[in-house]
């Protein structure tokens, strides 16, 4: 194949294994099913077999990530509709988008210090604990590649909504909006469709924490950037 369907083949791929991922998850709801995780393994597995290189595959399939950036208008429809909420949890969600930033920098600094990565990927993984549209956009504050910012999104985001059951069994954490912000300020996406698993209101909590720490991420990253640098 010529390189013009090389990358029309990857699109469909990505939009079919999306797709079946998620009537999958609909039929069998597990969370090892969660197009989260299904979806970038069988794009990977295709990927790999055909050794598709990877400038080929993001040829058309780039624009699906493109979308993202104009997809953040609609986080202004559940603040608008949640604002009663927002209004009786003031404090809970600051400290939440607070704490969450905090720990996120941090953690990643530690992880950046103690390993040794190389520069992309350490500038990149600065923003893995927001939302995948603030990261991206986020990300070139620090240097980092939108690409592999995004993937390291991902996988942030899996390993927040695999262990955050048995966390909040180990430290007793009953609370709606405990869970809530914890999963919004760390897993973003996935944690917030994991939180909608718990129960309504943490899914609304969550997705609050995440979009407000987005928000507040893509705002700040210049002056984080500095800091850490």
């Amino acid at each position: 194949m010529n390189h013009i369907n090389i990358g029309l083949f990857c699109l469909a791929l990505t939009l079919v294994s999306y797709y079946a991922s998620k009537a999958l998850y609909k039929k069998q709801h597990k969370t090892w099913f969660a197009p989260i995780i299904i979806a970038p393994a069988l794009i990977l597995i295709v990927v790999v077999t055909l050794k598709i290189d990877v400038a080929d595959y993001f040829s058309y399939s780039h624009w699906l990530a493109a979308m993202l950036a104009p997809a953040t208008i609609a986080f202004a429809v559940p603040i608008y509709r949640e604002r009663l909420l927002i209004k009786q949890y003031p404090l809970t969600l600051s400290l939440g988008v607070i704490t969450g930033l905090f720990l996120g920098l941090a953690s990643s600094w530690l992880l950046v210090k103690w390993t040794h990565l190389p520069p992309e990927l350490s500038h990149s993984l600065m923003v893995r604990s927001v939302s995948t549209p603030f990261a991206v956009e986020a990300t070139t504050a620090f240097g980092g590649v939108p690409e592999l910012t995004a993937m390291l999104v991902l996988l942030t985001g899996i390993i927040g909504m695999l262990i955050c059951e048995p966390l909040f069994k180990i430290a007793k954490i009953n609370s709606a909006i405990a869970k809530g912000v914890a999963l919004g300020a760390s897993a973003h996406g996935a944690g917030a469709a994991k939180a909608t698993e718990i129960g309504r209101q943490e899914g609304v909590i969550a997705s609050l924490t995440m979009i407000f720490t987005g928000i507040v991420m893509v705002i700040a990253a210049p002056l984080f950037a500095t800091l850490i640098n």
